[in-house]
C-alpha cells in the first residue's frame, strides 16, 4: 500500500511564506540610486552618553522602538518595475545591533579622537544591500560612560525624520515609561511657513519630469535660458535660476574624491550667547552659525595657501516639506536651496550679512519646490539622466549643510544621561564636504564630516568655529546696542581692538 508521505511532507511544511511588498517612492528611489563609493547616502549620528549602556539595554530599546516602524524590517529591491520595500525574511537583530571598542585608554581629548576615527571608518563603509540599511554600533566605554554610532541609508526618510525618530527612543526622566517619552513638542515653528507654502508639492512632483526634461535642455542649450526666463512662469523661471548658477569656483575643498570620510565635532557653543548676537545683528540663530562656519571655512583654506579674494562658495541645504506634525512619517520630504558662503569676505559681520540677505531671498522662492520636483522626476529617469543631472548640480555646490533644533530639555535612553549628540546627512555626486550644527540642552553642536582626499584633518575647520563666532559674540557686545551692529560698525570695532 502505498504510503502518502511526500503529501504529508509538503502539507507539513507548508508554502514558502510570501514576503511583503511595497513600492517605493519616486524620491526615496531617487536617493537610493545615488549612492557612490565616494558617498555612501548614509545619516550618521553620534550620541555620547553619562553613564555606560549595556547592549542588551540597547537591544530592548531597539525592538520595542526602533522596530515599531515596520520600515526599518524591510530592505530595498530594485526591479524592472522599480524600486520595491521587501521585507527581509532572515532579519537578524544581532547582525544591526552590534558592539563595539576603541583603541586604548586616555585622555577625554584622546578618546573623542579616537571616536572621531572610528565614526569615520563607519561613515566611510556602505552598508550591505542584501540586508535592511541600517545599523548601530555600541561603544561600551567611552569618557566614562558610552557612545553610539548610528547609521541609516537617506532611502528610508530625510534627516529631519531620522533625527526625529532617534529621538524617538529617548525618555524625558531615566525611568522609561509611555508618559517619559519625548513628544514632538520641542519642534521649532520657524518651518511652519514653509509648510503651508508647499501645500500643493504634489502639483510639482506632477511636474518634476517636464522640468527634468526643461533642465536638461536648458543644460545642453544655454541660450533656451533666456527665452524661459521670459516667457516661462513662475516654476520655470526659479529652475532657470537653479540651472543658470555658476559652477563653484576651482578651490582646495573641490576634487576628485576618495573612499574614506574624516568627521569631527567642536566643543559647543551657548545657545543663548547665539541668540544674543542674532538679536543684536538681526538676523537669525542659523544665520550667525553659517557666518561662523564660513568664517571657520575660510581661516582653514587661508592657511592652505588658497586665494580667497572675492570668493563666494555655496553649500546645499535641506528645506523641510512636510508638515511639522508628521515630522517623524518615513520618507523624504524635503527640498534643496544653495545657501552663498562668502569666504572670501575678511569682515565677520559683513559675511554675516550676506549670509542673511541670502536665507531672506531663498525663504521668499520656490527653489525647494523645484528641487524636490526633480528628485521625484529622477527617480524614475534612466540612468544616464540620473547621472547628468547629478553632476550638473552637485557642481553648483561645494558643501551640504544642515541645521536641526533639537530638544532643550535633558534626554535619557535605556536610563542613561544624553549627554552630547551630532548628525551627518550624506554629501552628493562630487562634494566632499558636510557641515551640521545641531542645538541640544542650551548648547550647539558643530561638526564636520569631509572627503579625507580634500580635507585629511577636519580638526583645522572644527577648531576655528568657536572662534569665528567668539568675534561676533564681541562685536555684537561692544557694539551700539540701540540700532542693529552693521558692518561698517563691525570695522570700526575691530580696528580699535587691535589698536587697544
Amino acid at each position: 500500500m502505498a504510503t502518502s508521505k511526500p503529501r504529508l511532507k509538503r502539507a507539513a511544511e507548508g508554502p514558502a511564506k510570501r514576503l511583503k511588498r511595497e513600492p517605493m517612492s519616486r524620491v526615496d528611489t531617487a536617493w537610493l540610486r545615488m549612492e557612490r563609493p565616494t558617498n555612501p547616502m548614509m545619516i550618521t549620528g553620534v550620541l555620547m552618553f553619562a553613564e555606560q549602556m549595556s547592549l542588551v539595554q540597547l537591544k530592548k530599546v531597539i525592538q520595542q522602538r526602533f522596530l515599531a516602524y515596520a520600515r526599518f524590517k524591510q530592505k530595498p529591491v530594485e526591479g524592472a518595475t522599480g524600486a520595491q520595500w521587501v521585507e527581509d525574511g532572515d532579519f537578524d537583530l544581532d547582525w544591526h545591533v552590534r558592539l563595539s571598542g576603541l583603541p586604548g585608554k586616555g585622555s577625554p581629548a584622546a578618546e573623542k579622537k579616537a571616536l572621531e576615527r572610528f565614526a569615520s571608518q563607519l561613515a566611510s563603509s556602505p552598508l550591505d544591500p542584501t540586508k535592511p540599511l541600517w545599523q548601530f554600533h555600541l561603544v561600551e566605554r567611552y569618557q566614562g560612560g558610552s557612545a553610539l554610532v548610528a547609521r541609516i541609508h537617506h532611502c528610508y526618510a530625510d534627516g529631519i525624520a531620522l533625527v526625529q525618530v532617534l529621538l524617538s527612543l529617548t525618555d524625558t526622566s531615566r525611568d522609561s515609561s509611555r508618559a517619559s517619552r519625548l513628544d514632538k513638542s520641542w519642534l521649532k515653528q520657524d518651518a511652519a511657513p514653509v509648510a503651508r507654502r508647499v501645500g500643493a508639492v504634489d502639483r510639482y512632483m506632477k511636474l518634476g519630469g517636464k522640468m527634468l526634461e526643461q533642465g536638461m535642455a536648458v543644460y545642453r542649450d544655454p541660450t533656451l535660458a533666456g527665452l524661459i526666463a521670459k516667457e516661462g512662469g513662475e516654476i520655470a523661471r526659479e529652475l532657470v535660476t537653479a540651472l543658470a548658477l555658476p559652477d563653484d569656483p576651482p578651490s582646495l575643498l573641490r576634487g576628485r574624491l576618495g573612499v574614506s570620510k574624516r568627521v569631527a565635532w567642536a566643543e559647543p557653543l551657548d545657545l543663548e550667547e547665539v541668540k544674543a548676537v542674532g538679536r543684536a545683528c538681526d538676523c537669525t540663530v542659523n544665520d550667525v552659525l553659517m557666518a561662523a562656519a564660513a568664517g571657520a571655512l575660510r581661516g582653514y583654506m587661508l592657511e592652505r595657501g588658497e586665494n580667497l579674494e572675492g570668493m563666494t562658495l555655496r553649500a546645499t541645504v535641506p528645506v523641510n516639506l512636510r508638515p511639522l506634525e508628521h515630522a517623524k512619517k518615513l520618507g523624504n520630504h524635503f527640498g534643496l536651496v544653495f545657501l552663498e558662503l562668502p569666504v572670501g569676505e575678511d569682515n565677520p559681520l559683513r559675511r554675516l550679512e550676506r549670509v542673511a540677505d541670502c536665507m531672506n531671498q531663498l525663504k521668499n522662492s520656490r527653489q525647494a519646490i523645484v528641487a524636490y520636483g526633480l528628485l521625484a522626476a529622477l527617480g524614475i529617469a534612466p540612468p544616464a539622466v540620473q547621472e547628468l543631472a547629478l553632476e550638473m548640480f552637485s557642481r553648483k555646490a561645494s558643501a551640504v549643510a544642515t541645521n536641526v533644533p533639537g530638544p532643550q530639555q535633558p534626554l535619557y535612553m535605556a536610563g542613561c544621561t544624553l549627554r552630547d549628540m551630532m548628525f551627518w546627512v550624506p554629501q552628493t555626486g562630487s562634494i566632499g564636504l558636510g557641515l551640521s550644527i545641531l542645538s541640544y540642552r542650551g548648547q550647539v553642536h558643530f561638526g564636520l564630516i569631509s572627503d579625507a582626499r580634500l580635507i585629511p584633518d577636519p580638526d583645522g575647520v572644527i577648531r576655528r568655529f568657536g572662534a569665528e563666532f567668539d568675534k561676533l559674540l564681541y562685536l555684537a557686545m561692544m557694539g551700539n546696542w540701540d540700532v542693529p551692529l552693521d558692518a561698517a560698525a563691525a570695522t570700526a570695532l575691530l580696528e580699535d581692538a587691535t589698536a587697544a
